[in-house]
């Protein structure tokens, strides 16, 4: 676990989604969609329940066969906060950063993700954002949202 060039190398074990191609995970349209713009998850074929995060078992009927949905890329702020100590490793220096919960447009639910675009002081509760798609050095692709 040592430093390379100034990067910081994350120990698997702390790592949620090392691997994101469909030999690891068995969500890896979540992944695929990513690269593509989109937001999405999983609604269970039984019951029609929307999940967030996706899943490949419901956890309202236990049912197994899910179909994947876009989700809206707009959403607005329900409430955040600002991390100014005691980042995550190998997020040290991107301190001060914010993190919120965006509730979905037009959907019930709620997703945490970093806000990226203005300072804490700068947003407030209700305040629109839309999906950022954020590459990662290792060529892997996660979420945040933007003013």
């Amino acid at each position: 676990m040592g430093e390379e060039k100034g990067v910081r190398r994350v120990p698997y074990l702390l790592d949620f989604y090392p691997l994101q191609g469909e030999e690891h995970t068995r969500i890896h349209p979540f992944f695929t969609h990513l690269t593509e713009g989109r937001l999405t998850t999983t609604r269970c074929k039984a019951c029609g329940e929307v999940l967030w995060q996706p899943r490949v078992v419901c956890p309202h009927c236990n049912g197994e066969e899910m179909d994947w949905i876009d989700l809206p890329q707009e959403g607005e702020l329900h409430a955040f906060t600002s991390v100014t100590v005691g980042a995550p490793m190998g997020m040290e220096d991107d301190l001060p950063f914010v993190v919120g919960i965006v509730k979905l447009r037009g959907t019930g639910l709620k997703v945490l993700a970093r806000i990226d675009g203005a300072s804490y002081e700068d947003l407030s509760i209700g305040q629109a954002v839309r999906l950022k798609v954020q590459p990662l050095e290792d060529g892997r692709v996660w979420f945040r949202f933007q003013v």
